[in-house]
């Protein structure tokens, strides 16, 4: 088995913003609540001619460019998304197409926020075991194209982007421990009710906004702190290193205060994890991207820096994965 690296790094936000005072025009809200309750202060909306895969695209090419590799390099394309171009084919087919890599392996992941974290577990294995050589794992996202617009609960948090990271095989292995996990038994917490076989799309459902986000979102903050840090503890004693061994954490970007709990369990000291969430709100399988190709552009990341990534969502699901950092 060998070991695996992220080579390069890269990210992608539509070029609409919206701010907490947009939001004001048509909601029963205010700069201040929205800041006070989650930390986000805009995030970026795609316009009606953006889909997923055009995000993903984007991020895609800014990290081959990173790891100065051209598609022909890639073995495999994956994307995690919960709202993809269409039902099928899978969003990675469409982005390897336009990559000009028709013939590559292509599949999309489907675990909302944790998308990620599975994702790097996924692609880090597959690399490991000698299948690939090299992936290209993206998370991308345009909810704001799934928000009702008029709940106050959820239309505040979500945005669109995308982020992605090539993963290549290496003698010195990054990939330490991972832990994952899932919760079915009440996917009526957060979930998307109508468009699958269980409730499929009629006017009855779309009058009653049955295709919009849904998310309890008192229960879901709970069970978010807990996960969060219950799968840290695991990942970490896995790869037999513990909290002290952490040199950066990169959350999920769901709330501030999710993230600011995470924080204080760890002892981590906020110049030592990355926080994004006041410009791009929560993108879902895009946030822990997006906020890892910030910090290695902006130099907060150095060679052997031990990472934890921890993320959850809609599942409900969870995850942590331990990385250290390989130049």
């Amino acid at each position: 088995m060998t070991g695996v690296k992220i080579a390069g790094v890269g990210h992608y936000a539509p070029e609409r913003i919206v701010d907490n005072h947009d939001l004001e025009q048509w909601l029963d809200t205010s700069d201040e609540w929205i800041t006070t309750r989650t930390g986000m202060k805009r995030r970026h909306w795609t316009s009606e001619n953006e889909a997923t895969s055009d995000l993903a695209l984007a991020a895609a090419r800014n990290a081959l460019a990173n790891a100065r590799l051209n598609a022909d390099d890639i073995d495999a394309f994956i994307v995690c998304t919960v709202y993809p171009d269409y039902l099928f084919p899978a969003t990675a087919c469409i982005v390897a197409a336009k990559l000009g890599a028709r013939d590559k392996a292509a599949f999309d992941i489907e675990i909302a926020c944790s998308g990620f974290i599975y994702g790097l577990t996924v692609a880090s294995s597959l690399i490991r075991a000698g299948v690939y050589n090299r992936i290209v794992l993206i998370g991308a996202e345009t909810l704001s194209k799934l928000v009702n617009r008029d709940d106050r609960g959820t239309a505040i948090l979500f945005g669109d982007g995308a982020g992605a990271v090539v993963l290549e095989s290496n003698e010195r292995d990054s990939f330490l421990a991972s832990e994952l996990g899932s919760d079915g038994s009440r996917p009526e917490l957060l979930r998307v009710e109508t468009g699958g076989s269980r409730c499929p799309t009629t006017h009855a459902t779309l009058d009653r906004k049955a295709d919009r986000i849904h998310m309890e979102g008192r229960e879901v903050f709970k069970f978010a702190v807990t996960k969060m840090i219950a799968a840290t503890d695991r990942a970490l004693a896995k790869a037999a290193l513990t909290k002290a061994d952490v040199d950066v954490l990169i959350p999920h970007q769901a709330n501030k205060r999710i993230i600011d709990a995470a924080m204080k369990y760890l002892e981590i000291p906020p110049e030592r994890c990355v926080v994004n969430i006041q410009e791009y709100g929560n993108t879902s399988a895009a946030s822990i991207p997006i906020a890892l190709s910030e910090a290695v552009r902006d130099g907060k990341i150095k060679t052997d820096d031990v990472i934890v990534f921890v993320g959850f969502g809609g599942g409900l699901s969870w995850g942590a994965v331990v990385w250290k950092w390989v130049a």
